[in-house]
């Protein structure tokens, strides 16, 4: 077995595959709403295409716990490389609606069965899931610590030639992808419980949790770059902020890998409640940079560390082979945040400014927090919310 000194191969092509595509990632979100500013889409219209994206991300993870029952979660992987690097170089050739709707889409199916799939290949070890879902989080963040700021630059000169370098770091990706330890498909247990592995104790945590998770990433990757941008912060200036949002992620992804177990719950729920407080505030204080800067430091740590835990509570209520099911469950519930909050932003926008307009979504975000008092695993080890 490999030593903590030394990490097997498939540790590190994990973490490989996961910072690459991260990266990848991290560049486009940012240089898609400035492709898209540039070419004389409106905040509802940036709105909108995001929710496209999402509506395909939620639609792919409702089908990957059977998909995984049937394909290796690398496959998944790979896959989800190609398809990103696709929809960047799709939107480079012609920024009309049609193919922006279809990178879009592209871009959701690949975040779904990327992050579905490394996710899963992590926590099939005896380790604790939360130390797992942590390193492969940690490597991601730094991608995407990296990647919005690569974006923000590049776009200076053109946000067609982000993106292209954003198709290019994808592929990349293939390598580390390929060398992962081929596992097998899930096989569920005989005497699996009856009813909807959602609302089973644990899983249900997860999955709340990843309702403010998946908000505050749909935001950070839409309007918040757009709400940056009118407030007078050139695009190196919106890329860096971003990157602050996301180097803050990295430190709470980080932390929360050594939370102990009987603290988990509450963890999340003051994590919940800091991501949505702090993201109902960017709006509010994007004229000033620094103010700005530690808002979206307090958000982005505050995130990092509930799409840990969440996923993580959910995947050790489970049995071991129902895993899959377990992580593509609570990323359902965050690709349904994805799809509602810029949605939400979108249709208040027509009637109210967007800074009150992200303020309402944020101080939606805090709601899963009451919605999970009571809730928990019922377990010695985890028990339930005070």
């Amino acid at each position: 077995m490999p030593s903590r000194d030394h990490p097997s191969r498939d540790a590190v092509a994990s973490a490989a595959a996961a910072a690459v595509y991260s990266v990848s990632l991290g560049a486009a979100s940012v240089a898609l709403p400035l492709l898209a500013l540039q070419a004389g889409y409106s905040a509802f219209e940036i709105g909108a295409l995001t929710a496209a994206s999402a509506v395909s991300q939620m639609t792919v993870r409702l089908a990957l716990g059977w998909a995984m029952r049937r394909w290796p979660d690398w496959t998944l992987m790979a896959g989800a490389v190609i398809t990103l690097a696709a929809g960047c170089v799709l939107v480079t050739l012609s920024s009309a609606l049609v193919p922006f709707v279809i990178a879009q889409l592209l871009q959701g199916a690949s975040r779904a069965c990327f992050w579905t799939g490394s996710q899963t290949h992590v926590v099939r070890g005896s380790g604790r899931a939360a130390g797992a879902l942590a390193q492969v989080n940690l490597v991601a963040s730094v991608g995407q610590l990296a990647g919005p700021a690569l974006a923000g630059v590049l776009s200076e000169i053109s946000p067609e030639l982000a993106l292209g370098v954003a198709a290019a770091i994808a592929l990349a990706g293939l390598v580390p992808t390929l060398l992962l330890d081929r596992l097998p498909p899930f096989t569920p247990p005989p005497d699996r419980p009856p009813g909807r592995l959602w609302r089973r104790p644990g899983v249900d945590v997860g999955c709340w949790a990843g309702m403010t998770a998946g908000g505050w990433r749909a935001l950070l990757s839409s309007y918040v770059p757009v709400a940056l941008d009118a407030a007078g912060r050139s695009a190196t200036s919106v890329g860096a902020l971003i990157s602050v949002a996301n180097g803050a992620q990295l430190l709470g992804t980080g932390l929360s890998g050594r939370v102990r177990a009987r603290l988990t719950a509450r963890a999340l729920v003051a994590g919940i409640v800091a991501t949505g407080g702090a993201t109902a505030l960017t709006g509010v204080v994007a004229t000033n940079t620094a103010l700005a800067a530690v808002v979206l430091a307090v958000s982005g740590a505050a995130a990092g560390a509930v799409q840990v835990l969440g996923p993580a509570l959910a995947a050790e209520s489970v049995h071991p082979e129902e895993r899959g099911d377990a992580i593509a469950a609570t990323g359902t519930f965050r690709a349904a945040a994805l799809f509602a909050a810029p949605m939400a932003v979108a249709g208040m926008v027509a009637l109210v400014p967007l800074t009150p307009a992200i303020a309402v979504v944020g101080a939606g975000m805090t709601l899963p927090a009451f919605a999970l008092r009571g809730r928990g695993p019922a377990s010695p080890d985890r028990p339930p919310l005070a």
